[in-house]
């Protein structure tokens, strides 16, 4: 029982701490883009690999819905997210079988995931982008630190699970 309740112990300060520094991080570099950029030129780094460019974005991942009548946004953009982020908050802190990896992720999502909608709800439904990168047209869309914690999580997530399906897999081999 004790071991359990350490092992509780150390997923919860390891989940406190990933979201704070997440959503401290972006809102930190939020508010400096807002300061530094906003009424100023793009700004290019390694040949325009790297762009730092203000934009206010109302809508999703590559501004997905910022054409859609108000409700629906808020509905789509604002509530379901923040209902699923207390779904996966308590999934996060209560399962009992989560490895740290996945808990890692998992973290990273909600930290960046509040982070945004407390951009949104605070912001007039806008969320502060601010990075760019990529080689000629072919670049990503704009972007912020949340985001990287999110697609940083994604990317962790697929490669946990290509990995412990080719454990899987060897494990059914050797049998």
């Amino acid at each position: 029982m004790e071991v359990d309740l350490k092992i509780k112990t150390k997923r919860w300060i390891t989940i406190i701490i990933i979201m704070i520094v997440v959503i401290v991080s972006d809102q930190v570099t939020k508010e400096l883009a807002k300061e530094y950029l906003a009424d100023s030129p793009t700004i290019s780094y390694w040949g325009n690999f790297f762009l730092l460019h203000y934009a206010e974005n109302d809508g999703a991942f590559l501004s997905m819905g910022s054409n859609w009548p108000a409700p629906i946004r808020i509905i789509f953009l604002t509530i379901i997210p923040v209902i699923f982020l207390i779904v996966l908050f308590f999934v996060v802190l209560f399962s009992k079988d989560m490895d740290e990896m996945t808990t890692i992720a998992f973290a990273l999502i909600l930290g960046g995931g509040l982070s945004n909608m407390w951009n949104r709800i605070f912001n007039n439904g806008f969320v502060v982008d601010f990075m760019n990168m990529g080689i000629g047209n072919l670049r990503t869309g704009i972007f912020n630190v949340a985001d990287m914690a999110i697609t940083t999580a994604f990317f962790m997530i697929v490669f946990h699970m290509i990995i412990h399906r080719i454990q899987h897999k060897k494990t059914e081999q050797s049998t």
